[in-house]
């Protein structure tokens, strides 16, 4: 297999960046030739990073398309992808894919994603990676349907006692399977919301350091029929790759604790019906924490505000 590529020299003026990009791939004997031409008009189809006047802009576009050759070894995707209007006709690019997981990528997959043209970088990346499957998307675009229904219904008394049965709910697993919170029943199902670019070592990474301990000792024991769900409160960008490589970075055995994504609105209404606060701030979400136990009837029965709770405490309960 052959691929190599080159890319012109970008030129501006100070009245408006155009850049020109032009790429050569060999990929699987078939050859691809694509020119990024100059935009008339960055923001009218994308959005752009604001920037002293020494710094090159950083623009971000909505990219669908669909994979053609995969570079495991260099983390980079071969997409054929569809115009992006005011900006790149359609075209075959290679792209860098940051920290999702490479192994969630296949040729003949139809993705979304943000394309990010960072004039300071050689490569053009695609953030925010989504898989598409039109089945899936039908059984959680209901999903979220009937949950802001339900939202609507409850009113002020959305929020979610101990006690009561928690909300129905479907979302994408790390490795892109639909989850849905019926097929758990039977289980003891122990919950929370996390971001995975949270700096906070107190917050979210202390959340998932207790929520593995808990599954250590769950195991030691050989407490059956016990799921652990961590919630990601920002699904935009915790896609299900991205949701894999957090698990994969950090030795998680997923086989009973799955990271969790979906429409950002479903999350939105699921935060409110658990109580979990989430503002989102400059680059980070401002949020609570709260991790739950639900019983084998969906029933919620324990709870713990803040992130200081010890694994032991929700071991004896399971």
């Amino acid at each position: 297999m052959c691929f190599f590529r080159f890319r012109l020299l970008s030129f501006r003026t100070n009245v408006r960046a155009c850049s020109a990009g032009w790429r050569v791939a060999l990929f699987s004997g078939a050859f691809a030739f694509t020119v990024a031409g100059c935009s008339r008009d960055p923001l009218a189809s994308g959005t752009t990073t604001a920037s002293p006047a020494n710094r090159p802009q950083v623009l971000t576009f909505d990219l669908r398309g669909e994979i053609v050759g995969v570079r495991a070894d260099q983390r980079r995707l071969l997409v054929h992808h569809e115009e992006i209007p005011n900006y790149m006709p359609a075209m075959t690019m290679e792209f860098v894919i940051g920290e999702a997981d490479i192994g969630s990528f296949k040729e003949g997959q139809r993705i979304a994603a943000k394309m990010i043209d960072d004039q300071a970088a050689p490569d053009f990346r695609l953030e925010s990676i989504r898989i598409l499957d039109s089945t899936k998307e039908s059984i959680i675009a209901a999903a979220a349907r009937e949950l802001q229904e339900d939202t609507f219904v409850r009113g002020q008394g959305a929020y979610r006692e101990i006690g009561e049965v928690a909300p129905r709910f479907a979302l994408y697993n790390q490795d892109g399977e639909v989850v849905r919170f019926e097929q758990l029943r039977g289980r003891r199902i122990v919950l929370n919301f996390i971001f995975t670019r949270c700096p906070v070592a107190t917050m979210c990474p202390a959340a998932t350091a207790r929520m593995v301990a808990l599954q250590k000792l769950a195991h030691a024991r050989k407490i059956p029929d016990f799921q652990l769900l961590s919630i990601s409160l920002d699904p935009a960008y915790d896609t299900p790759p991205i949701l894999k490589a957090y698990a994969t970075a950090r030795g998680i055995d997923t086989a009973d604790f799955s990271f969790l994504s979906g429409p950002e609105e479903a999350v939105r209404r699921l935060l409110t019906q658990f109580g979990v606060i989430a503002e989102r701030g400059d680059n980070i979400w401002k949020h609570t924490l709260a991790t739950l136990l639900i019983d084998r009837d969906g029933r919620i029965i324990h709870r713990v505000d803040g992130p200081t709770w010890e694994p032991e405490e929700f071991l004896k309960r399971l």
